[in-house]
């Protein structure tokens, strides 16, 4: 069914919102004020999805995206939006919800990525008979791509040139570095070498077997090298990452850092100049004995990882904590583990999200007991809706 509306807004996701039948449509690709032409895709009793197939009254911020792919794929929500105006929606989408859902209403810094495209450092793709494919962004449909506008350009080399190995259906994980250095993840059913890897394929695993060099390289991030193995947790932007470490620099210090879910130690390690002793809890293994290696690898004197989940091993600290840096999964601080922090009550704490909804939740808890001080947005991931944040709170 093909029907004409007006678009209202966009929601957290990226996708315009109108009215159909006394219920919400959610529509791929449309912008606020445009007049579309849509297509029902999917109703349920609440709400309907659909695409637009025809631009009747174009938004003046509209771009035309550059990526082949978009419609596909469909993993860059805001691409058809010039750069400028998805900074003003990620920043009003981020106090949006920080309004709602908390009732904070504070100014909010937002610092942008110093590349709209060919930022991230890593990517996971599909891959059959190989041929390299995206999942659409909301099915298991395969996308067929020669690169990907997102990823590096040493990463998309890759992808246009792997004739020298053979994979014949899995997934693929391809990292690369500041040194345009490769490493390559493979889960999959069959696997064989046609030719030597390219010089600056440093390492290849398969299905958790190293089969060529290593199975983990070296990154830059600010002036801090670390160590990051095949598995293991790192930041996609560097560049965005390196700002998270100035901010970090900017408002925390104190005695004893506790460094929740710190992956493989970088957010704590940034921090070696202002805090006396850090404590890192991470659930990987791996990432925790990269911590320990990238400890070492910055000269950082006084430190202690722990690995385990964050709830257990929380309570088991004997220090005293004056400092908290948090950078949880999507679903962000489960209840023990926010309360475990109160009663630690550290001076300050640094909360690092991806999802503002899971941030205002958490906030809302720890308002009661701390001042936001600071609120910073981050555009971690141009051209798509998701928004990364820090927030600054200090002990009444």
């Amino acid at each position: 069914m093909h029907i004409n509306l007006k678009i209202n807004k966009l929601d957290n996701q990226g996708r315009g919102i109108s009215y159909y039948n006394n219920k919400i449509i959610f529509i791929y690709n449309a912008l606020s004020d445009e007049e579309v032409e849509v297509e029902i895709t999917k109703e349920t009793s609440k709400y309907y999805l659909g695409k637009v197939i025809n631009i009747i009254k174009p938004s003046d911020k509209r771009v035309k995206p550059k990526c082949m792919y978009v419609d596909s794929c469909g993993g860059c929500q805001l691409m058809h939006l010039s750069s400028e105006e998805q900074h003003i929606y990620k920043k009003n989408k981020l106090k949006d919800i920080l309004y709602k859902y908390a009732g904070i209403d504070k100014n909010i810094t937002f610092i942008e990525s110093d590349k709209e495209y060919n930022y991230r450092n890593k990517v996971e793709l599909k891959v059959h008979n190989n041929t390299y494919a995206y999942y659409n962004h909301d099915s298991h449909i395969e996308v067929d791509i020669a690169s990907c506008l997102l990823a590096s350009d040493t990463i998309n080399e890759i992808i246009d040139y792997h004739s020298f190995m053979n994979i014949k259906n899995g997934d693929i994980t391809i990292r690369s570095n500041y040194q345009n250095e490769l490493l390559i993840v493979i889960n999959c059913d069959k696997f064989e070498f046609f030719n030597e890897p390219p010089a600056n394929v440093v390492g290849i695993v398969v299905n958790d077997k190293t089969v060529y060099g290593n199975n983990y390289f070296f990154d830059i991030i600010g002036k801090y090298k670390f160590k990051v193995s095949y598995n293991a947790f790192f930041q996609i932007n560097n560049y965005v990452a390196s700002e998270i470490f100035s901010i970090l620099n900017e408002h925390i210090k104190g005695d004893t850092l506790l460094d929740l879910y710190c992956g493989s130690g970088v957010m704590g390690i940034s921090l070696k100049d202002k805090v006396n002793k850090i404590i890192g809890i991470e659930i990987n293994k791996n990432s925790i004995l990269d911590a320990n290696d990238n400890a070492l690898l910055n000269k950082v004197s006084n430190y202690k990882y722990y690995v385990g989940d964050t709830s257990d091993v929380l309570p088991t600290i004997e220090d005293k904590i004056d400092v908290v840096v948090v950078d949880p999964p999507r679903s962000g601080l489960n209840a023990k583990t926010l309360n475990d922090i109160l009663y630690i009550m550290p001076k300050q704490i640094a909360y690092v999200s991806c999802d503002p909804i899971t941030l205002a939740r958490d906030l809302n808890i720890l308002k009661e007991h701390y001042n936001i001080t600071n609120i910073y947005g981050l555009d971690m991931f141009p051209n798509t809706y998701h928004c990364e944040s820090i927030t600054v709170l200090e002990r009444r």
